[in-house]
């Protein structure tokens, strides 16, 4: 797959996708957000044997600092709910991707990229990391589901005053408001997902992949969570999956589990 604003490299069953564009500070634009789409559209047939992915920045300035704002230039009513659209096309297939994706946020986060960062499963910080929503300042909104994903994760209240004042926030405060999962020192985002990712792909891949449907449907209003947790526990109970991890339990072994 040849791409021009990401690199990528496949290691370890995980997938390391980079936005690079350093000298625009990994900034999204047209482009990149094609090939993400390309990416998390084709990555079983390109890197058959994939069971995460790993998204970073590259440099340590920025994971990315917004959408490129150049673009936004002329743009018609409808050429601009197209662009939004796009971008919710793209970060929707990273959300409801069926194995986890974890952000290494090792700078800049923010407009687009964090939203971007609040599409992945998991999100680890820099001590460095700055994180915001700053399109009121330029007469905007978020356009990439910012103004969905950012209540589900801090709540209604803390989101509407990041939204509206479209101030900035350190990694620290966003790990207690909870936008992060855990903060680290500069440099160690990366391996630390890493660690998280096999250790999370070393679970049952029927049982992750479930668990994050199940889990995305309680914000889905056409989908009764509820209901798909009931027949997705029926379902893995019967699979072979799911029997190898009960008699494992029960003759106190590890589970080998059917890697896909």
């Amino acid at each position: 797959m040849k791409l021009v604003t990401l690199t990528t490299e496949f290691k370890e069953h995980i997938l390391h996708i980079t936005l690079h564009r350093p000298k625009a500070l990994n900034a999204i634009n047209s482009l990149m957000m094609s090939e993400l789409k390309e990416v998390m559209e084709n990555y079983h047939r390109v890197w058959p044997g994939t069971r995460g992915i790993l998204i970073t920045g590259s440099g340590d300035k920025a994971f990315a600092a917004g959408a490129d704002i150049r673009e936004f230039v002329g743009l018609s009513p409808q050429e601009a709910s197209e662009l939004s659209r796009r971008g919710h096309e793209t970060f929707q297939l990273i959300e409801n991707a069926h194995l986890p994706v974890i952000a290494a946020v090792n700078g800049f986060a923010l407009g687009g990229g964090c939203e971007l960062a609040m599409a992945c499963h998991i999100r680890i910080a820099s001590e460095h990391a700055k994180f915001g929503q700053p399109e009121v300042n330029l007469g905007l909104i978020p356009g990439f589901d910012g103004t969905q994903r950012l209540p589900q994760l801090v709540g209604k209240a803390k989101a509407l005053e990041l939204l509206m004042t479209g101030d900035m926030i350190d990694a620290q405060e966003a790990h207690r408001i909870g936008l992060v999962n855990q903060v680290v020192e500069p440099g160690q985002e990366v391996s630390t997902a890493e660690k998280m990712l096999q250790k999370i792909i070393h679970k049952g891949p029927l049982s992750i992949k479930y668990t994050i449907r199940c889990v995305n449907a309680n914000y889905n209003p056409i989908e009764d969570g509820t209901e798909m947790e009931i027949s997705h526990f029926g379902h893995l109970m019967a699979s072979e999956e799911g029997k190898e991890g009960i008699s494992a339990f029960l003759e106190k072994r590890k589970p080998r589990f059917h890697k896909e």
